[in-house]
């Protein structure tokens, strides 16, 4: 696996979301209201809304253009919708609050 440094928790508000581009991918970083850092490509697979722009639910996030909602652990569209997103693992540094992502290559 290989450690990307993405950014840092303190550009990410509590409850917000912040992009970041990783190897040709927009990628949508989300800090929920429990401090989890969760990161999911930034395209909805419905219509490709931005998934950054959506309105977060717990752990689920809900696409600005159509409202499908999209489990931000799984990448799994919810019913009766269909689909998935990418999914990205995160790591952040408790001292530095540097966010990682790590990714095969």
């Amino acid at each position: 696996m290989v450690k990307h440094l993405i950014g840092n928790i303190s550009e990410i508000d509590p409850k917000g979301s912040r992009t970041v581009v990783l190897e040709g991918t927009e990628i949508a970083l989300f800090r929920l209201s429990d401090g989890d850092i969760l990161a999911v490509e930034n395209k909805c697979p419905h219509k490709g809304g931005k998934l950054s722009e959506g309105m977060v639910c717990g752990k689920d996030v809900h696409c600005p253009l159509h409202d499908w909602k999209i489990d931000l652990r799984s990448g799994c569209v919810q019913e009766p919708d269909t689909g998935k997103v990418g999914t990205y693992e995160v790591e952040v540094d408790p001292v530095s609050g540097a966010i990682y992502c790590l990714t095969e290559s």
